[in-house]
């Protein structure tokens, strides 16, 4: 921007000529001229000569110079200097996997590095220094001192100038060049010694601070091994690889025609054969874990919430708890089929069993079997399809790796988890007296003398049935027959006919062995003996509608619990036939459990899609918490399970869904620690929390007159 030139100040000329005069007479009065002279009559030769350019001059404006204003002029246009680099990139972008979308960096480092040398520092006086000196051939510099006293004559000599008596001009300008030569000689002596020069030797009053450097991490694994095939292929070597492919086929053919134990182990034969050759199997571990690590980037949030999530608002709720929704488990050909059962895996705590099919007994089709790990929520580990509906399950507690089934049909089979075969490895027939209604439960017991495994199953027929796993067949026992009071039927020819009742639901005690409950679709509860098959110990008028499950207590042993379809839940003493509690949830009751790390606490879940938790300890009457937990209005809730170890439930569905929740800390309170003594832990603990509760609510024993 052309700004309008100033004009030249005036400065008096006639005071310098004034002063340039006096300083030539001062230099010619004196004897000897002195340094101050010399300068004198430099300034005054500069002051005559400057008279002549410092003289008023005109301001010349060129013929295109804009014409502004005094606003105009006076207007301060500021530049701000930054440290930004101009060159250096604005909009890079990196994938941020917290968030899971691409993001704009930040900060960009800005610093430019135009020069950079590393170098080190001696100490001249240590031995390094020395060495290198005397290998430069370098001296040592003259010390301070000695200039000094350089400085020192040189301001005597000065003075005696001053002193003596002013001589002539020649004189003076020798005298001057005798003691500048006299001066600079101890200069020229020393300036044969040569310095050491220091190529740092720089002072810098600037300074750019570094940018925070990011933090990478990075791993590098070793690349995986690789093969170079190469082969030609003609007309005869496409021929008689035909040719083999169907001797291999005339093979197979041959050894599926003989029986026994030659056609299991032809067919391992023919399986390890084509494993072999499969080259997807060589990698199915390792993409089972790569799997796991996808899903557990996918699902980190519910996974950090499963481990570290409390609610903080329970603090704020006396009695009431909420239930966290975590991860919902689905597979794609189970939609259409209900959960029929649930079952958490004792060995390995993060893996669960489900099994599939109906409840409308007009539309039976298939059934399935899934086991879902917590480690990859999105796929089952394992799937079995089944011809029927499954209708119930149970892992074995010592032996994880096998699972007994009981069908809609009637039949009940045991799945072996390690062998990669669809069909059960045991399984009943109707020579080997399966039940002729659906089997509605089983339970894995206690080997036998004999040391053989065996498991109890009850079904529609009214049947309570053991079964003994023999070499390779499935023997049954019948223990216990659901007779009804009525009056047996003539037969004919002299026979009698006893009605059966319809089995829904049975649990064995944790304590006693011979000892375990009978739910009945007539509402009532029988406890029995696996000794006595001829009649029950004692009968219990529990609900007016079928009972859907019952189970003991998990700590107490006189406690057990029913639901049923009449809408209520009530927790019965063994030795009594008058409810202890009872509980009117509103709607049909599917399942009920039973927690296990308190002797209070039990969940049950309806058909209107609520899951109800409940802790006597705290509330007698109503529940802790009652949450929905079914996106649609019209999903039942069927079964409901509590997670042996964690603080978590699963609850399933009749649309195949199966959800886990996580409970809140005032859904597991936990008696509190006194300041210097531990809280008293365990079976006895928890026992007695019980009958402490059960004293308020048993009746008192009748008076003795």
């Amino acid at each position: 921007m052309p700004v309008a030139a100033k004009p030249a100040l005036k400065k008096p000329a006639d005071t310098m000529s004034s002063q340039g005069i006096a300083s030539k007479k001062a230099s010619k009065g004196g004897k000897g001229k002195t340094p101050r002279g010399k300068d004198m009559d430099d300034m005054s030769e500069m002051g005559e000569v400057g008279d002549e350019w410092m003289q008023q001059k005109t301001m010349v404006k060129p013929d295109d110079q804009l014409e502004l204003t005094e606003q105009e002029l006076k207007e301060e246009f500021t530049r701000i200097l930054t440290a930004n680099n101009p060159h250096a990139p604005q909009n890079i972008v990196r994938f941020s996997f917290k968030e899971k979308v691409f993001k704009q960096v930040a900060s960009v480092d800005q610093l430019a590095i135009h020069f950079s040398l590393d170098g080190n520092m001696l100490h001249k006086d240590s031995d390094e220094a020395r060495r290198q000196m005397a290998r430069g051939g370098l001296a040592e510099a003259p010390s301070e001192p000695t200039v000094a006293e350089g400085e020192e004559k040189a301001g005597e000599a000065a003075a005696e100038g001053g002193e003596g008596e002013a001589k002539p001009e020649g004189e003076g300008g020798e005298a001057e060049k005798e003691e500048g030569a006299t001066q600079t000689a101890p200069a020229a002596k020393g300036g044969d010694t040569k310095k050491l020069t220091n190529q740092f030797n720089f002072s810098e009053r600037a300074s750019q601070t570094f940018n925070n450097p990011y933090r990478e991490r990075g791993t590098q694994t070793e690349p995986p091994p690789r093969v170079n095939f190469s082969s030609t292929a003609n007309q005869w070597e496409i021929y008689d690889a035909y040719v083999e492919d169907i001797q291999r086929q005339e093979k197979s053919k041959e050894k599926k025609g003989f029986r026994g134990q030659q056609e299991s182990t032809s067919r391992k034969k023919i399986s390890a054969i084509e494993s072999q050759g499969d080259d997807i199997s060589r990698i199915e571990k390792p993409a089972k874990i790569l799997e796991r690590m996808v899903n557990q980037n996918t699902y980190d949030d519910i996974a950090q919430d499963f481990k570290y999530w409390e609610d903080v608002s329970d603090e704020y709720r006396e009695q009431e708890g909420t239930l966290l929704p975590l991860w919902k488990f689905s597979y794609e050909k189970s939609k259409r089929l209900a959960v029929t059962s649930l079952c958490w895996d004792p060995k390995y705590k993060d893996l669960l069993a489900v099994g599939h099919g109906s409840y409308d007994f007009l539309k039976q089709t298939r059934g399935l079997i899934c086991l879902y790990s917590l480690k990859n929520p999105s796929f089952p580990e394992f799937i079995y399809n089944t011809e029927t509906g499954v209708m119930c399950l149970d892992i074995h507690p010592a032996y994880p790796h096998l699972v007994a089934v009981g069908f809609y049909d009637g039949s009940v089979g045991v799945f072996n988890l390690t062998e990669k075969l669809q069909e059960p490895m045991y399984k009943c027939t109707a020579k080997g007296g399966k039940h002729t209604d659906p089997v509605w439960q089983v339970k894995w017991q206690k080997d036998d003398l004999d040391n053989n495994m065996n498991f109890f199953s009850i079904g529609g027929d009214g049947r309570v049935v053991s079964w003994t796993l023999v070499k390779n067949e499935l023997l049954c026992t019948d223990v216990i027959l659901l007779k009804l009071d009525e009056s047996p039927a003539d037969g004919g020819e002299g026979t009698q006919l006893f009605t059966l009742g319809c089995g829904t639901a049975f649990d064995f005690h944790k304590q006693t062995d011979y000892l375990f409950l009978v739910g009945t679709e007539e509402g009532k509860i029988h406890k029995c003996s696996k000794a006595y098959s001829s009649q029950f110990l004692d009968t219990f008028n529990a609900h007016n509608m079928a009972v859907q499950s019952v189970r003991w207590n998990t700590f107490h042993p006189k406690i057990f619990i029913s639901c049923s379809a009449d809408w209520t839940v009530k927790i019965w003493e063994h030795t009594s036939n008058m409810p202890l509690f009872t509980f009117d949830l509103g709607s049909s009751v599917g399942d009920v459990a039973w927690a296990p790390y308190s002797s209070t606490v039990f969940a049950a879940v309806t058909s209107d899609g609520k899951v109800h938790v409940f802790d006597l300890n705290v509330n007698k009457y109503e529940a802790l918490c009652e949450q929905v937990v079914v996106t649609k209005k019209k999903t039942k809730l069927t079964h409901i399970e509590f997670n042996p170890n964690y603080p978590m439930i699963i609850v399933g569905d009749d649309r195949g869904y199966v959800t886990s929740l996580k409970l809140s800390p005032n859904l597991r309170k936990m008696p509190k620690e006194k300041k210097g003594v531990e809280a008293a832990k365990g079976p006895e603990v928890e026992i007695a929390k019980m009958d402490k509760l059960l004293s308020l609510v048993r009746e008192p024993p009748p008076e003795k007159k």
